[in-house]
C-alpha cells in the first residue's frame, strides 16, 4: 500500500500543483461516483485521481468510495494531498481547503478557505431502487411495478428517497439559516424536476413529464442546480451523467442527469458548470479511458466578498 500511494503521489505531484485557483473567492466543486471505489471497470486507481486533475476541482463529493472494505477515497485524497472526510455509507467529501468540522449526521462538513471564510459542503448518495425512468419505461429493475403516471413516479420517488431527503435537508437547513454558504454534490438517483419537462417530451426524450420530488425539495429549500442554471436548456443541453456504459438508443437502458452540483450562491456566481465523462459527444471535459459508469459535473463558482 505503501508503494502504491509513493507512485500515486508522484505520478499526480505535477498534475495537482497547479490546479490550485489563483482567485480565492473561486471553487470548482465536483461530484464524482466512483463505482465501487473507482476500480470496477478495470481501470487503476491513478485513473480516478486523473478525473479530478482534469476538471481542476477544489472539492469533490464522492459516492460508492470503497473496493471492498477499503475506502478508496481515502487513498485517492492522499495522492492529491488533500483533505479527507468519511460520512460513512460509503460516501466522503474530499478538499483542497481543510475539514474543520462536520454536522451531527455527517451530511455535511465545514470547510475553511484562504480566505478564513467557513463554507459547508454536503454530500449525498441516494437509494437506487426503485428506479422511475426504469419504471416508466417497462425497464426491470428489482421487484417493483411499472408505472404509466406522474402521480405514481412520484410516488415511488418520494417511497424511494423521501426519508434520506427528509434527513439531508434537516441538516442542510440548518446550514443555511445561518447564513453559511453552502453546496450540495451527490448521486441523488432521481432525475431533475428541471429535466423532465414538456419540451423534452416533444422531444422525444421522456414519456411524459415529471416534477420529481427530490430536486424540487432541494430547490424549495434555497439550492440553485448549478448545470441546469449554466446551461438552462435540457433539450440543448442533456447534461446526462447516467451512464457512459451503454448508448442512448439502447432499449434496456436509460439515460439521464443524476448527478448534481447544488449551492445557495445566485446564478451569477456560476462561472462555468461541465460534464466530465467519456468522449466529446457528452462531455466538456474528457477523460480516457473512464473509469466508472457514471460521469462527473463540475462547477465554478465565484464568492461575493467576504464580509467585514
Amino acid at each position: 500500500m505503501k508503494r502504491f500511494l509513493a507512485h500515486l503521489l508522484l505520478a499526480f505531484s505535477c498534475l495537482s500543483s497547479g490546479v490550485h485557483a489563483e482567485d480565492p473567492t473561486s471553487l470548482r466543486v465536483m461530484t464524482l461516483n466512483l463505482l465501487h471505489g473507482g476500480v470496477r471497470l478495470g481501470q487503476p486507481l491513478s485513473q480516478s485521481v486523473k478525473v479530478i486533475t482534469e476538471a481542476k476541482a477544489d472539492l469533490v463529493g464522492v459516492q460508492e468510495t470503497h473496493a471492498g472494505s477499503v475506502n478508496n477515497a481515502a487513498i485517492i485524497a492522499k495522492a492529491l494531498e488533500w483533505h479527507h472526510f468519511d460520512q460513512g455509507g460509503r460516501t466522503s467529501i474530499i478538499s483542497r481547503h481543510p475539514i474543520v468540522g462536520h454536522t451531527p449526521r455527517k451530511w455535511g462538513v465545514h470547510i475553511k478557505l484562504p480566505s478564513g471564510r467557513i463554507i459547508h459542503a454536503y454530500n449525498a448518495h441516494l437509494r437506487p431502487a426503485p428506479y422511475q425512468p426504469y419504471q416508466l419505461a417497462g425497464i426491470p429493475y428489482g421487484d417493483y411495478p411499472f408505472i404509466k403516471t406522474e402521480a405514481e413516479a412520484v410516488h415511488w420517488a418520494k417511497s424511494a428517497r423521501g426519508d434520506q431527503v427528509e434527513q439531508l435537508l434537516g441538516e442542510l437547513k440548518t446550514s443555511l439559516k445561518a447564513g453559511h454558504i453552502c453546496f450540495l454534490t451527490g448521486d441523488l438517483n432521481e432525475p431533475s424536476h428541471q429535466d423532465w419537462t414538456a419540451p423534452v417530451v416533444t422531444a422525444g426524450r421522456i414519456p411524459i413529464p415529471v416534477a420529481y420530488p427530490t430536486t424540487r425539495s432541494i430547490v424549495a429549500a434555497g439550492m440553485l442546480d448549478g448545470y441546469r442554471s449554466a446551461f438552462p436548456d435540457p433539450v440543448k443541453h442533456p447534461g446526462w451523467t447516467w451512464t457512459p456504459t451503454t448508448l442512448p438508443s439502447d432499449p434496456k437502458d436509460r439515460h439521464d442527469r443524476i448527478d448534481y452540483v447544488f449551492s445557495n450562491l445566485p446564478a451569477k456566481a456560476i462561472q462555468q458548470a461541465a460534464v466530465v465523462g467519456e468522449s466529446k459527444a457528452h462531455a466538456k471535459i474528457v477523460v480516457k479511458p473512464w473509469p466508472t459508469d457514471h460521469r462527473a459535473v463540475v462547477v465554478e463558482y465565484r464568492f461575493p466578498p467576504k464580509p467585514k
